[in-house]
């Protein structure tokens, strides 16, 4: 049972690394101005629904 504890705890603990491209992404369209948060809005979610905050 601990081993399949641990097992799922890892694969889940892996969802932020899966995330981080989307994460940079959408950091790097923020930065845009006028339309910078707009245009980050999907990436955003993209990063919420693999890895919610």
């Amino acid at each position: 049972m601990r081993v399949f504890v641990l097992l799922i705890s890892l694969a889940v603990s892996g969802c932020g690394v899966v995330a981080a491209p989307c994460r940079v992404t959408s950091a790097a369209l923020d930065m845009v101005p006028l339309v910078g948060h707009a245009a980050a809005t999907p990436t955003d979610a993209c990063a919420d629904a693999i890895d919610p905050k």
